[in-house]
């Protein structure tokens, strides 16, 4: 499925690569907690249409590359997060939540899969400095399947590998922190050899955690007023917390459109508007304007929404479930 990916790609937007690299960095949504454009309610001035491009319909094999210095256990809450993707877990689940990214579909019919299976690490120690532009990731993807280190190696999985980066607490990204808290795209052939799909997220615990970690910190910093809504992280940093409900948006949103000719609202690949950017900010039923929804509280009165494997707790947000036209998630009340 991935070489009919790499064709589209090299028909499609060959004349596009670099204009498209540095356009949609302009144009991705902002994270700030109180401008989110979220639809809670059923909807039907959503223009969600199909563009006819693939979806990731395949089983995935994801690979991390953790770029940085990382705390293990900070490790261990994010793929406990991407083993909850096809794991069972008790209802309301993570893999309840992915169920609705499967009910998108490309031409064929072919739903995107249920199956994720995290098949990879990589450890980057700063190969390419501590502050990256956006067309470093593909670099860094890079250095991961062609290291001379061939037991260390990832291999360069063009059927269906999707490649997730994940940038450590110290590392500056371009945009990060005052336009995004991630993103989604393609490698470019003169870069990586072949066309994957790959994710960014960055961990903002030291540097936005009111902008990308919301509603686990106050944005601005500071001691937040009663009456917040901030609540306390389920794995006990707001950082790698907010981290999951990120590294959420833009998985839904790379499975679902790829080579950004897939899913999403408005004319305009260059900005388009995604299944989870629709619902930025929504955890719960009447989320909206800064309020996350209605949540659950563990016995600490740590916020949480979903059920993952060894006991877990996640906050992540909605997505838009197309059957439903409206932000749905599996704790919704209706």
């Amino acid at each position: 499925m991935m070489q009919s990916l790499h064709i589209l790609t090299l028909v499609f937007y060959t004349s596009l690569f670099h204009f498209l690299a540095i356009s949609r960095s302009q144009n991705q949504p902002n994270y700030f907690y109180n401008q989110q454009k979220n639809y809670e309610g059923s909807s039907d001035l959503i223009d969600l249409k199909y563009h006819m491009g693939p979806v990731l319909a395949s089983p995935i094999n994801l690979y991390i590359i953790w770029y940085g210095r990382w705390d293990p256990n900070h490790q261990s809450t994010i793929t406990d997060f991407i083993s909850s993707i096809s794991s069972p877990a008790p209802y309301p689940s993570v893999a309840d939540w992915w169920r609705t990214v499967t009910l998108y579909t490309d031409q064929t019919g072919a739903n995107v899969t249920r199956n994720v299976a995290l098949s990879g690490h990589f450890h980057d120690a700063y190969s390419h400095s501590r502050y990256l532009t956006r067309l470093s990731m593909q670099s860094i993807i890079k250095n991961a399947v062609t290291s001379s280190n061939k037991r260390r190696a990832l291999p360069l999985n063009y059927s269906n590998g999707l490649y997730l980066v994940l940038t450590s607490h110290d590392v500056q990204v371009q945009e990060f922190c005052r336009a995004v808290c991630g993103f989604h795209y393609f490698t470019f052939p003169s870069v990586a050899r072949v066309t994957v799909p790959y994710a960014w997220i960055g961990h903002s615990g030291a540097q936005c955690p009111g902008m990308c970690a919301y509603p686990f910190a106050w944005p601005g910093g500071g001691t937040p007023p009663r009456g917040s809504g901030i609540m306390g992280p389920p794995n006990g940093d707001p950082g790698t917390d907010g981290m999951i409900s990120v590294i959420a948006h833009e998985l839904a949103e790379v499975s679902s459109n790829p080579l950004i000719n897939a899913w999403y609202a408005g004319d305009d690949p260059i900005a388009p508007t995604e299944i989870a950017d629709l619902c930025l900010g929504v955890y719960g039923s009447g989320g909206g304007g800064g309020y996350v929804g209605v949540v659950s509280k563990d016995s600490w009165g740590n916020g949480y929404n979903l059920n993952g494997v060894k006991g877990r707790k996640y906050l992540v947000q909605w997505v838009w479930n197309p059957v439903r036209r409206r932000c749905f998630g599996p704790n919704a009340l209706d």
